[in-house]
């Protein structure tokens, strides 16, 4: 989840919305790569979720961080829940998943890196203290009274709203993790093209990524029980987005829609106000119920954007949305696969082609059977291995194309970071088939290992 923003000057213009996403628009040769990761924190020997505070909770370890690893305290109402170094930062959801939002890279390979060192810091924390950390798209033994939910003001309000708008928002909250990549635009017409192949294809990272079969120590149905959640969430806020598909989209297109999205929250001098379902066009006209005769800033603007959760969504960049948290190849996977598609305009070309003429029903039939049947997924005549077979393909001819090498020169492009990707597509099984086999094979229906095994 995204900390407050700052640094907004007051909204005096309508123009004035369109032109904060507008500025995020870069030069090629500026365009970054922002990846984030989440995932279960436990204790050892109980393997309950971790609590806020004590010897082997969060907490502890953001002081072992702080303290032993040089990261600056991010602290809110005098507690400790995030924490920062250069341009990366950590910070806790709901639930007291461990999220690194890492800074913006320049290739996959320092992406690669900085997973690397910040699973080795945290390992070297959690080692100390008796806790492990394991990379899964859902919590696999949790109920939801076992997963406490942490002390930020954003999250207390969340956390009520979402019990009047679907029944799987506080699931999310606190039993779910993803991996995702937040990735750059060069004009409206680029931004455009890109959200488009984004949505359209964020099923085929939800079914190679596929790592959430269980919940509550069983199998749920599901190779993707995270996507499902995100289904029966919140409709006003969640979804493929048909209307980006329509002629005319832009950056004017996606203001109307994000001040359709009922708010949660203004924050003022440190504290979350209370503005859950209010309109921010209402705000706009400082006509807010939560704070009268006030009018919003540009930082409100930007804190308002973050609780909008398509399966893609723009803010000043692009972010992908659609993928499960998952073990470490993985983590470095993600980015390779959207970077490769994204980054050069050939490999961006042939993915529109692949999807310009489905229609919304073929995209959300798409997005479903992902969540149900991983690669088995099939929308009408769309089989999905097929289609991800040719969408990696497409992926590694745009890595070869960027030719970013790695290890001093002696790695000549990315396109390495996708081999999981490929067993994938050669075996037909992702990491929730996997899974099931363990579960259903030499783990005897005992949920409980998934911990010594899979932990990072």
């Amino acid at each position: 989840m995204s900390i407050p923003q700052s640094g907004g000057g007051p909204i005096e213009h309508h123009a004035q919305l369109a032109e904060y996403l507008e500025s995020g628009c870069k030069p090629k040769d500026q365009w970054r790569i922002g990846t984030e990761h989440e995932k279960f924190g436990y204790c050892k020997d109980t393997l309950k979720a971790l609590p806020y505070e004590g010897k082997r909770s969060i907490l502890a370890v953001l002081e072992g961080l702080r303290d032993g690893h040089g990261w600056s305290p991010v602290e809110e109402g005098g507690k400790l829940i995030g924490l920062e170094k250069d341009g990366a930062n950590v910070s806790l959801e709901p639930g007291g998943q461990l999220e690194l939002s890492g800074a913006p890279l320049e290739n996959i390979h320092q992406t690669c890196d900085e997973v690397n060192q910040h699973l080795e810091d945290v390992k070297d924390i959690a080692d100390r203290i008796g806790v492990g950390f394991i990379g899964l798209g859902a919590a696999p033994i949790w109920s939801h009274e076992d997963m406490p939910l942490m002390p930020k003001g954003r999250y207390k309000l969340m956390d009520s709203y979402m019990k009047e708008v679907g029944t799987m928002g506080t699931t999310m909250m606190r039993r779910t993790c993803t991996v995702q990549v937040n990735l750059d635009f060069a004009s409206e017409a680029d931004m455009v093209k890109k959200l488009r192949v984004a949505l359209a294809l964020q099923p085929v990272a939800t079914a190679l990524f596929a790592n959430s079969p269980f919940l509550e120590g069983k199998p749920n149905g599901h190779k993707s029980w995270r996507s499902r959640v995100w289904r029966d969430l919140d409709p006003a806020r969640t979804g493929m987005l048909p209307f980006v598909f329509e002629e005319g989209f832009g950056f004017e297109a996606w203001v109307q829609y994000a001040l359709d999205v009922p708010m949660y929250f203004v924050y003022r001098d440190g504290q979350y106000i209370n503005a859950l379902g209010m309109s921010f066009r209402d705000f706009l006209k400082g006509e807010l119920p939560a704070l009268p005769g006030e009018t919003p800033t540009l930082s409100d603007w930007a804190d308002h954007l973050t609780t909008a959760f398509p399966e893609a969504r723009i803010k000043k960049y692009m972010e992908m949305r659609g993928a499960d948290g998952g073990p470490w190849r993985r983590l470095c996977a993600l980015p390779a696969f959207w970077v490769g598609l994204m980054y050069d305009q050939s490999s961006l070309d042939a993915a529109w082609d692949l999807v310009k003429d489905w229609d919304a029903e073929t995209r959300e039939m798409l997005r479903v059977s992902a969540s149900v049947d991983g690669l088995q997924a099939q929308a009408g005549k769309v089989k999905m291995h097929d289609l991800a077979r040719e969408v990696l393909a497409i992926s590694e001819a745009g890595l070869v194309a960027r030719g970013q090498a790695g290890a001093g020169g002696l790695v000549p492009d990315e396109t390495h970071f996708l081999n999981a990707l490929k067993d994938s597509i050669e075996t037909g099984k992702v990491p929730a088939d996997e899974l099931l086999e363990r579960y259903h094979g030499d783990w005897g229906g005992d949920l409980t290992r998934i911990f010594a095994d899979y932990s990072y």
